[in-house]
C-alpha cells in the first residue's frame, strides 16, 4: 500500500529538486509561500487542484507524487 508519508516525500522532493524558489513556485501556482514550505516539510498535502497545478508547473506525471508506476 502506498502510504500518505510516501507521497509527502515525494512531492517534497520534487519541489526541492526543480531548483524553483519556494516564492516563485507559490506564486505561479496561487498560494501562499509559507504553502510550499508545509508540502516540502511534510507537514499538509496539496488540495487536488493545487497538486494538478504543481505537477503542470514543475513538468510532472502525477503518477511520479503519488508512487504510481
Amino acid at each position: 500500500m502506498i502510504t500518505l508519508e510516501q507521497i509527502q516525500e515525494r512531492l517534497a522532493e520534487m519541489i526541492k529538486q526543480s531548483g524553483i524558489s519556494q516564492t516563485a513556485l507559490a506564486k505561479q501556482i496561487g498560494v501562499c509561500q509559507q504553502a510550499i514550505s508545509s508540502y516540502v516539510h511534510g507537514k499538509k498535502m496539496p488540495a487536488l487542484d493545487t497538486l494538478a497545478n504543481l505537477c503542470v508547473v514543475l513538468d510532472l506525471d502525477a503518477n511520479e507524487i503519488l508512487c504510481v508506476k
